[in-house]
């Protein structure tokens, strides 16, 4: 059975969403989860989102259907407060990096 989100995976915009996803954690001091499948999951819907609904919204905090008056954009406001507390945000996507 195929995801709804494998067929943005190695795209273009794909590429450029991943990117982006690479400098927020790098800039930040984070890492990306070593799970390639969660990442290609997370980043995969939020060019779904990209696409659908012109932004970078969190796909694991939006409510379905999204509503772009309400739903975070990645990274959500909480990113530093959830990697403190849990060493991970909730999309489990960044990650605290360990020395």
């Amino acid at each position: 059975m195929t995801n709804p989100w494998d067929t943005t995976v190695g795209t273009d915009l794909y590429n450029e969403t991943l990117a982006r996803t690479c400098k927020i954690a790098e800039k930040a001091g984070y890492v990306l989860n070593p799970d390639l499948a969660r990442v290609q999951k997370v980043v995969g819907l939020m060019t779904m989102n990209l696409t659908g609904a012109g932004d970078y919204y969190c796909p694991c905090k939006q409510s379905h259907p999204l509503n772009r008056e309400k739903d975070v954009l990645c990274p959500c406001p909480e990113i530093k407060q959830e990697i403190s507390a849990d060493g991970m945000c909730f999309c489990k996507l960044f990650f605290r990096e360990t020395d």
